[in-house]
């Protein structure tokens, strides 16, 4: 950087007076791989019968999605560029208008059989779609896209992986922007009769995953699947030790166990993996060593764009619980630095910055899955997501004091809570597609007469002091954050009829909900030359932190 940006510098990196924002994310992001050589393209049209108010009604569903030509045994595999079009035929549009629909959202989950040597098990590939005009007459095609499960097996053998039902959740909403009444619709989908063959998505053939060799002889200790992404709660300031959830810590300190599900101990076959643990299993995604992590591309940068990646844990105090900040993508656009004469004599060097989550396009966190046990005893598993509903602002403010330099950078960005889908010792409790915070998250706000309204707040703490490494929370270095926040109460939850905002209200909402997180090294993505260590070659940031309690 040039000018007043160049005047600080950390070991870690050249301080540009520039702020990164940092975003809580309740749980887990399945980090995106790049599709290797030899992979899959999965192209399948396939009819099937669903069930709408007007009755059964024959649609057609197309999945698409990328997979790897084969795999090794143990080998992730990870289905990529998937989505689910579901083609809805007049009459299915017909019962919209009649609800006077404008427009209408899809969410959809695909239950996705995996199969091997006899034995068998099921992922479900989640998709969600922006609002979709709702046309006078004739079909409809929603397309939803999302983040699906990884498979894993511990057995040589072809892996076939095939379609199974579809359940659709739809939310129309009148022209005027309001919900419709009803305000959901539910849409159950099943492969039709003669669908036969055509539900077979792909075959994967597992081996020594080298092209042509023999398979390989499974394992004589097969791991189990990966247990869900709950946690001990994450010690805040005034606590230097944290109680253990129930059932203990597993051996990956996550709070679950390694082995199968209900004690059963380790499980061959094909297994389903939980994206929580796939993105905190630091796999080295790169010849250089650099960690797996989701995509982060700036679409348009500028001479001052910046991003970074986040991760840590954020407490869910009524649930005596912590969740998983997965690995997250978020974008800043720095402000002009200032130097401020304060009146108590102090020189303070002050950036005011504006940023967001960025996640396929949108300014909302991925959907996350966590598990905690309600009441002391029910298991119950949640997939959520933060949806951005106004500017992030970052004001960051050094106090030039030499030798020491002290760092003050405050995030502050209003989110609301959604949930998307929640299963209740495994069986579905249905939401419904609206169910959400009644309003965005909060914090206590140092400046409430600056910063009115509803909002998250963040805070890093950092010191600079010149010719050694830096300490804490630097701007461009990254580090911890820190923050507390109140889950509002939620409203819009519940299907058919059924309102299930007070015990969602009485399960999760509440105040003291203690937040860590740990911000990455940034990447000056407009830079024409950035620092070696900071951006990857396709200009992503290159360092991929680590959660810390």
């Amino acid at each position: 950087m040039r000018g007043q940006r160049a005047a600080l510098r950390t070991s870690r990196a050249p301080a540009r007076g520039a702020a990164i924002a940092a975003l809580v994310a309740l749980a887990p992001l399945l980090p995106a791989a790049a599709v290797a050589l030899g992979s899959h393209e999965v192209d399948a049209e396939i009819p099937y019968l669903c069930t709408l108010p007007s009755g059964p009604q024959p649609a057609t569903v197309r999945i698409r999605a990328t997979l790897p030509e084969r795999a090794a045994v143990g080998e992730e595999i990870r289905p990529t560029d998937v989505t689910t079009t579901l083609e809805l035929p007049a009459a299915a549009v017909a019962d919209l208008v009649a609800l006077k629909a404008a427009t209408v959202r899809a969410e959809t989950q695909l239950t996705v059989g995996a199969a091997q040597n006899g034995q068998a098990t099921e992922a479900v590939w989640r998709g969600t779609a922006e609002p979709l005009a709702v046309p006078a007459e004739g079909p409809l095609a929603l397309t939803t896209t999302g983040d699906v499960p990884i498979l894993t097996t511990d057995t040589a053998g072809d892996l076939a992986l095939t379609a199974g039902g579809l359940a659709v959740d739809l939310a129309p909403s009148t022209a005027d922007g309001a919900a419709t009444t009803p305000a959901a619709l539910s849409v159950g989908c099943v492969p039709g009769q003669d669908a036969q063959d055509r539900t077979r998505l792909a075959t994967v053939p597992v081996g020594t995953g080298v092209p042509g060799g023999e398979p390989s002889t499974p394992p004589a200790s097969p791991s189990g699947p990966v247990p869900p992404s709950s946690s001990s709660p994450v010690p805040g300031p005034d606590a230097p030790t944290a109680p253990v959830t129930e059932g203990g810590k597993g051996q990956d300190g996550t709070g679950g166990t390694t082995d199968g599900p209900a004690g059963k101990g380790p499980q061959a076959g094909p297994q389903v993996e939980d994206g929580a643990k796939a993105a905190d299993a630091n796999t080295p995604g790169t010849s250089s060593g650099r960690r797996v992590a989701p995509p982060c591309v700036t679409e348009k940068p500028t001479p001052t764009s910046l991003s970074a990646y986040i991760t840590g844990y954020s407490n869910v105090r009524k649930l005596n619980g912590a969740s998983l900040i997965p690995l997250s993508c978020v974008q800043i656009e720095q402000g002009t630095p200032e130097i401020e004469f304060r009146p108590d004599g102090t020189l303070h060097l002050v950036q005011k910055s504006v940023g967001g989550l960025s996640y396929q396009g949108r300014q909302q966190s991925p959907p996350f899955e966590s598990t905690f046990l309600t009441f002391g005893f029910a298991p119950v598993t949640a997939t959520m997501v933060l949806e951005q509903t106004g500017p992030m602002s970052v004001e960051s403010d050094i106090l030039l004091v030499f030798p020491d330099n002290i760092a003050e950078t405050y995030i502050r960005v209003p989110l609301v809570l959604r949930v998307l889908d929640v299963r209740v010792n495994g069986t579905r409790l249905d939401v419904g597609p609206s169910c959400r915070t009644a309003k965005p998250i909060t914090s206590p706000e140092p400046q409430p007469a600056k910063y009115p309204g509803d909002h998250m707040v963040l805070l890093g703490k950092g010191q600079l002091i010149n010719g050694t490494d830096a300490t804490g929370y630097v701007l461009t270095g990254g580090g911890p954050l820190t923050g507390e926040v109140d889950i509002p109460a939620f409203k819009g939850c519940g299907a058919g009829g059924e309102n299930l905002d007070r015990l969602l209200t009485a399960s999760i909402s509440g105040s003291g909900n203690y937040i860590k997180q740990t911000q990455g090294q940034t990447c000056a993505v407009g830079v024409e030359v950035p620092t070696e260590g900071q951006c990857t070659e396709d200009r992503q940031p290159y360092v991929v932190p680590k959660p810390e309690r």
